[in-house]
């Protein structure tokens, strides 16, 4: 007699012991995965793998459209983002903060343009519509904090 034994293979949730922080280039603070799910409100379906993905993503994104303010900064004889001059709030630089909530928004508008199931309900409920706006508002919350972070207004207007 033959069994016939069938055990389901488990993936554990993600959680803070597999989601080390990224370690940025020592200019711009380094993201921490955990925190960033935490902020962003992403599911346990998001593995570490694909949330340190969608990070590294952002930081390249971010750090592309900073590239000419941080060498400013850097010019001035700034050493890293939190040393440059900005109000603090609740003990930390208000630009740490906006760079935080930059990263944020393009790491969580990564994934649901990806894996379209990150921010849907258990019951799947939201449209693929409902995703792609968004998908929008994460990229322009995303752009506002670097907008902010530069000190440039956030409308930007072209005449045809």
């Amino acid at each position: 007699m033959s069994s016939f034994n069938c055990t389901p293979s488990i993936i554990p949730p993600a959680s803070a012991e597999t989601e080390t922080p990224i370690a940025n280039d020592g200019w711009f603070p380094d993201v921490d995965l955990a925190s960033l799910r935490e902020a962003m409100r992403l599911r346990d379906s998001v593995t570490p793998t694909r949330l340190r993905n969608a990070a590294l993503n952002a930081i390249i994104t971010v750090g592309d459209q900073l590239v000419a303010w941080q060498g400013k900064q850097a010019a001035a004889g700034y050493a890293s983002l939190g040393t440059v001059p900005a109000p603090t709030l609740d003990g930390k630089s208000r630009l740490v903060q906006l760079y935080a909530r930059a990263i944020g928004a393009y790491t969580k508008a990564d994934l649901v343009e990806r894996y379209r199931d990150v921010d849907q309900t258990a019951a799947g409920q939201r449209s693929v519509g409902e995703l792609d706006s968004s998908v929008e508002e994460l990229r322009r919350d995303g752009l506002h904090a670097v907008r902010d972070i530069k000190g440039v207004t956030r409308t930007f207007v072209e005449l045809i």
